[in-house]
Order: structure tokens, then sequence, then C-alpha cells
């Protein structure tokens, strides 16, 4: 073992300080941009309020190397198949056309609606059977 090596060592911790994240993700993000170009990250943040500005659903995402990433897509009980959720994504979709990007994609899990995704033109391109335990976590992709 180096000297290098010997002068560092693996702590667990459950509750880490924000500059221990930053640490990781800024290593993370210089390395995925040295080797991939540069990001262009930029938020995709769309939502369903009420009258009284109550936020009851929406769609966070990001557009970065010519993608739209959809990390999260949701909506209250009383607004499902209503037709928010497809607004929602075709919002974002336009966003990230007007961004240069020519492709999307996310995942979810089999007990989430992959029917949803499916209806509106998306792909699906990786499945990871027993997560959770009896489901699936699903990826999904479409061409903008």
């Amino acid at each position: 073992m180096s000297a290098t090596e010997k002068a560092y060592e693996i702590v667990e911790d459950a509750a880490p300080e924000f500059e221990a994240v930053g640490a990781i993700q800024r290593g993370l993000h210089d390395f995925n941009q040295a080797m991939g170009g540069p990001y262009d990250r930029e938020p995709v943040t769309l939502l369903v309020q009420d009258a009284e500005g109550r936020t009851a659903g929406g769609l966070l995402g990001l557009t970065f190397w010519g993608w739209l990433f959809i990390d999260w897509l949701w909506l209250s009980a009383e607004l499902r198949g209503k037709g928010f959720g497809g607004e929602l994504l075709k919002r974002a979709e336009a966003i990230a056309r007007e961004r240069g990007c020519t492709n999307a994609y996310t995942d979810t899990f089999s007990f989430q609606a992959p029917g949803f995704w499916q209806r509106n033109g998306y792909v699906e391109f990786g499945r990871l059977e027993g997560m959770p335990a009896g489901h699936a976590r699903v990826w999904f992709r479409k061409a903008l």
C-alpha cells in the first residue's frame, strides 16, 4: 500500500455535511464534462397549482448534452387521468426542443403507470426486475 493510500480511510456518514456531498458532486460533474463535453445543464420545472398557489403536481427535469431527463412527474390523485400529465410532458418536451434537445428519457416503476409513457411515445429500453420486490424499475426514451 502506497503512502497516499495509507493517508485515506473510508468513513460511513449517515448525515454528511453539505461540503462533503458537494465535493463528490463537483468531482463527478468535472470528470463527466471533461469526458463528454460541457453539460449546459438547465432545470425544467413545471407546476400544477390551484388558485391559491398550492402545488398539486408537476414535472422536474433537466436538459443536458442534447437530452431531456424527466426526473419526477407527479400529480395528486384528483388530477390524475384529466390530461395534466400529458400536458406537462408536452410542455417539457417543447422546452427541451427549444434548447436543442433531440431525445428524452426517464425511469419509473412498474406500479407508476408505465402505460402513460408508452401512450406518449416513449419506448422501454431497460428493466430491472425485483425493484422493489414484485415490481420492476423501467427506463423509457423518446426521440424528440
